[in-house]
């Protein structure tokens, strides 16, 4: 970047040097055609009659107009009479040109106003050579004009020399400066890569950036921070699912082994082995079913969103659960409304709470199914006339692998059901309890929030 700036620098610095020095050209110029002028303008004045002028020779003309008009700080004049040098100003010059006979003797044979340049110890001269004549003088003479062009020519040379070392001064500063502020402004970025390096080197999904602002690093930063806790659930997800699988699949796997290597010839032992086999992995493939859900309910696209019929949904769960078992089923009541939500994951839910509840009655106990609209929230439940959940248990079973007691009191099932309820409420918002249904038994509440509702009329 710097060498770019030095460049657009050079080129500027070039460029004014190039202007500058055609503007001087045009100066000396139009400072020598302005002393030819001047000298006409004089003579004119000073040889008209009507004036009164009393001018009557050359060498006097030239004398009276070097004694009115004094040369420049930077220029000279003098008078050539007969090819001879005549009068200087007062104030002498860097160099005498005027005691250079040769170059007076050059100058004493112009018949015309004559331009030219020469090389001094002071460097570049320009001059001009006028020739002079009076109406009745025989003698010739002649006005020259001097400009010291160097001269001229150093200013601008120590004014270009300035602005080189400023430029070079103010690029060394920016240079400086850059660097730091770079230095100040990168260093989120830089912390973002190291941040990366490390969690690469250790695994570690928990180190968090803290960058402070409302500029596009911190907002660098916060995406970096958001896409750290979406890797962190995924690998959360990932070890929760290794966790379960092993812990679950481990039991049914010894035991198919165990009675495989057990098996004799007898076809019935043989039969018997094989019917135990192939349930345990029934059991096992539930149990992978489940774990799926599970662990898809915590990524994005587990719901497939559309517009839900409460009360269609909760006709629809009665009608396809009285084929568990012999109970008394009841609609309580139906919510007249439509949410957006994943009907498939809320019959899901639904039946499994279902499920839930026959194994926990006995023949004709009552199970209900319900919809209601409540406090601007959607509430789903299902209530049965069985034994109930105690309060201390009613948080812990909806964890995982945590099985209850049927009727009959043995446990059943890989204690995921309620688990996986529980994943599709939270996907949806809400959340599911347990309470005591009234006249007793469990009451299981899903409530979802109204993100959006059209009541129908």
């Amino acid at each position: 970047m710097l060498a770019v700036v030095g460049l657009a620098l050079s080129v500027a610095i070039f460029a004014t040097w190039t202007i500058l020095l055609a503007r001087l050209d045009d100066r000396m110029t139009a400072e020598l055609g302005n002393e030819v002028q001047k000298l006409r303008n004089y003579a004119d004045s000073a040889l008209d009659p009507k004036t009164g002028s009393t001018v009557t020779g050359v060498q006097e003309l030239l004398t009276k107009y070097l004694a009115l008009n004094a040369p420049d700080q930077r220029e000279t004049f003098f008078s050539i009479i007969d090819g001879r040098a005549d009068k200087v100003p007062f104030k002498l010059p860097p160099v005498r040109l005027d005691t250079d006979e040769e170059l007076v003797g050059r100058m004493a044979t112009a018949t015309r106003v004559i331009r030219d340049e020469m090389e001094t110890t002071q460097g570049t001269v320009q001059y001009a050579v006028i020739p002079v004549s009076v109406a009745g003088d025989n003698r010739r003479g002649h006005f020259v004009v001097a400009i010291f062009y160097d001269q001229h020519r150093d200013e601008i040379v120590d004014a270009v020399r300035v602005l080189g070392l400023s430029a070079l001064a103010a690029m060394g500063l920016a240079g400086v400066a850059g660097w730091l502020v770079a230095g100040q402004v990168l260093a989120p970025v830089r912390l973002v890569r190291q941040t990366a390096e490390q969690i690469s080197d250790s695994s570690d999904l928990t180190r968090r950036l803290d960058v402070p602002g409302d500029d596009d690093v911190a907002a660098l930063a916060g995406t970096f921070n958001h896409m750290l806790d979406r890797l962190e659930q995924a690998f959360v997800v990932q070890r929760h699912f290794m966790d379960d699988a092993g812990h679950e699949l481990r039991t049914p796997i010894t035991v198919i082994r165990g009675h495989l290597e057990l098996m004799g010839d007898d076809p019935d032992d043989r039969a018997e082995t094989l019917a135990l086999v192939t349930d345990e992995l029934e059991r096992m493939n539930r149990i992978v079913d489940d774990l799926l859900t599970l662990a898809k309910a915590e990524q994005p696209g587990f719901l497939a969103l559309d517009h839900v019929e409460l009360a269609d949904l909760t006709v629809s769960v009665v009608a396809k659960a009285r084929a568990l078992g012999e109970r008394r089923w009841r609609v309580d009541e139906v919510a007249e409304a439509r949410l957006p939500a994943d009907r498939h994951r809320l019959t899901q839910a639904l039946m499994q709470l279902v499920a839930n509840a026959v194994r926990h009655t006995a023949d004709d106990d009552l199970i209900a199914v319900g919809s209601a609209v409540r406090d601007g929230r959607v509430e789903l439940w299902v209530r049965d006339s069985g034994p109930g959940v105690a309060p201390a248990e009613r948080e812990r079973i909806f964890g995982r692998f945590v099985r209850g007691a049927g009727r009959t009191g043995a446990h059943d099932g890989a204690g995921l059901g309620l688990a996986i309820v529980r994943s599709i409420a939270q996907a949806h918002g809400g959340n599911v309890k347990v309470t005591e249904a009234p006249g007793g038994g469990a009451c299981f509440v899903m409530s979802l929030p109204l993100w959006e509702l059209w009541r129908l009329h």
